[in-house]
């Protein structure tokens, strides 16, 4: 293997879950712009772009603190 791909921080999986949560917080926000109530008063302003949001960084949070997968022998 080569020396690159062993002093990366995470896995193929952690980055894959991080771009997810990236789409998921931007979906958030989209959600949030959408509302046609003024200032954003109305159901997708306040309760469900919010929630899509933090849902978001609860994805991004899982992504960094879990492990970077299974070593094999031959990895060490």
């Amino acid at each position: 293997m080569s020396e690159s791909k062993k002093d990366l921080a995470f896995g193929k999986k952690n980055y894959t879950i991080m771009v997810a949560g990236i789409v998921i917080i931007a979906l958030g926000f989209i959600l949030m712009g959408m509302d046609s109530t003024p200032h954003g008063f109305g159901f997708l302003g306040l309760t469900a772009g919010p929630i899509t949001v933090m849902a978001g960084f609860i994805l991004e949070f899982y992504a960094i603190f879990s492990k970077k997968g299974e070593t094999t022998e031959e990895e060490l």
